[in-house]
């Protein structure tokens, strides 16, 4: 199973474990709809929460170096968004995601 899938698992069954082995101690998340860069406790605490539901993700691409994946996200205010994030990979782990969000008609 590749990282992108053990870790989108790892988010919608709050596998907080799981998190902390995939996600790398440098790891740092840029969001570019927001200008926010989270880290790896932010990120966890974030997906423990109940904030985010993802819909209809699809991986596009996976290597050893990078991952690509596309996924629409429901937050718990009702906001809707496309996000496309980008995964690099540093010894097996995530060590840096960035994504970008278009905001969709709320459901």
């Amino acid at each position: 199973m590749s990282i992108i899938e053990r870790l989108g698992i790892a988010i919608d069954t709050k596998d907080e474990n799981t998190m902390k082995e995939l996600l790398h101690d440098d790891f740092k998340f840029t969001m570019h709809a927001s200008g926010n860069v989270l880290k790896k406790q932010d990120v966890i605490d974030w997906a423990m929460s109940d904030d985010i539901k993802r819909d209809k993700v699809r991986i596009l691409y996976e290597n050893e170096e990078v991952g690509i994946e596309h996924a629409f996200v429901t937050f718990s205010d009702g906001n809707v968004q496309a996000v496309m994030g980008v995964y690099m990979f540093k010894d097996g782990q995530v060590i840096a995601m960035e994504t970008g969000a278009t905001n969709l008609p709320k459901a």
